[in-house]
């Protein structure tokens, strides 16, 4: 079952080629099948034979191309790390042709470990993440589904999600990871990508983490590099503006899906007013506000702001919006300590907290008190922030 994404990807093409990157099963070659045309010639490094064909012959796509009675005005690669020398190929048809391409591909690590050519500026990039609220459809919509089996598409909608969600991670680690040579020593990853989901969207110790996975500094640095190369993890930098209170600037991290978090860890269903709930709710609403940014509003900062004095809000966004996520039913003064702090910087202009009370309300003067769906649906219908005219 297919179900409409909330980008549209020839929208993004304007003048340049795009490499659409995102983990593995997030949609990306189920979304370029149902939005372009049938008659796009489509290159799967996914169909063994012809992977083969085209490892043997580089050539052979430019010549297949070339042949044609009318030149392509556009072309996709799909799984473009699978054969990274073929972006020597690429090039030169955008040069020499005006061909754009679509590349996908779910790890940009081999391609930088490749030193290969990335186009030279003649590609942009575009993140594809798992389902967000409104792709799921409010109606269909469960907090606690969405939680505890992520929302890969595939996993999502599975009739056996705890299964998927441990096939998934053990390929991860048998592809990603030891097919690819990533590391020498596969049981210390193992170990380390444990120790981090405990830590997901925390601020990063590496010497803790270290500790922890029994591994050292240098190479906890390099474990979270491969988790950022691969697609797992993503990093939100400390919000440095602040003048009245000493920020932080050391990074927090988060998994891209909460559902890949709980297997990692073998954790029972979250359920609400759990003690892990708060976290994983905080990680699910990063999520959209990060699939947002990423498909409407790439010129926005993702942040959040953390002071030497304990005052904390859970993200900044750009120099426009604080907001506080609480897993709680009813929002009392003691949780708007943060977002008081931040208001007195007087650097933003509105201020949020996202909750699972029933109602929308203000508070403080200007403080908004929102449910997470009315939260959700504000910010997917431009109504937080303005899609952006020109990517």
């Amino acid at each position: 079952m297919y179900m409409a994404r909330k980008i549209d990807i020839m929208e993004r093409m304007t003048t340049k080629s795009l490499f659409l990157l995102g983990p593995r099963q997030t949609g990306k070659t189920s979304i370029l099948r149902n939005q372009l045309t049938q008659e796009t010639p489509f290159y799967d490094l996914l169909d063994a034979p012809l992977f083969l064909r085209i490892s043997n012959n580089l050539g052979l796509m430019r010549e297949q191309l070339e042949s044609r009675s009318e030149l392509p005005k556009l072309v996709v690669i799909d799984e473009i790390q699978k054969l990274p020398e073929l972006l020597d190929e690429v090039h030169l048809l955008i040069k020499k042709h005006g061909i754009r391409f679509i590349l996908t591909g779910s790890s940009a690590r081999k391609l930088k470990k490749k030193g290969v050519n990335l186009l030279g500026g003649r590609a942009r990039q575009l993140q594809i993440h798992p389902l967000v609220f409104q792709e799921v459809g409010r109606e269909e919509f469960d907090l606690l589904r969405a939680i505890n089996r992520g929302l890969i598409p595939s996993i999502h909608f599975s009739d056996d999600p705890r299964l998927d969600l441990e096939t998934y991670v053990g390929t991860y680690l048998d592809i990603e990871i030891a097919n690819e040579a990533a590391v020498r020593d596969l049981p210390s990853f193992s170990r380390f990508l444990a120790v981090a989901a405990l830590n997901n969207g925390q601020i990063i110790n590496y010497s803790s983490i270290g500790n922890d996975a029994m591994v050292t500094r240098k190479v906890t640095r390099e474990y979270f590099q491969i988790l950022y190369d691969t697609q797992l993890a993503w990093e939100v930098p400390a919000w440095k503006r602040s003048q009245k209170r000493k920020p932080l600037e050391t990074p927090k991290f988060y998994f891209f899906d909460t559902g890949v978090v709980r297997a990692i860890l073998d954790l029972n269903p979250i359920k609400l007013k759990s003690k892990d709930f708060g976290n994983f709710f905080e990680a699910y609403i990063a999520h959209e506000i990060r699939t947002y940014l990423d498909y409407h509003r790439v010129d926005l900062k993702l942040c959040y702001w953390r002071t030497t004095s304990s005052h904390e809000v859970d993200f900044i966004v750009g120099d426009q919006l604080a907001v506080e996520v609480k897993g709680k039913d009813s929002i009392s003064k003691r949780d708007l300590r943060g977002l008081l702090a931040c208001r007195a910087e007087n650097l933003l202009t509105a201020h949020i907290v996202v909750c699972l009370e029933t109602e929308t309300r203000t508070v403080e003067g200007n403080i908004q008190i929102l449910p997470y769906q009315a939260f959700l649906d504000r910010l997917w219908n431009h109504e937080l922030l303005a899609p952006q005219e020109s990517i």
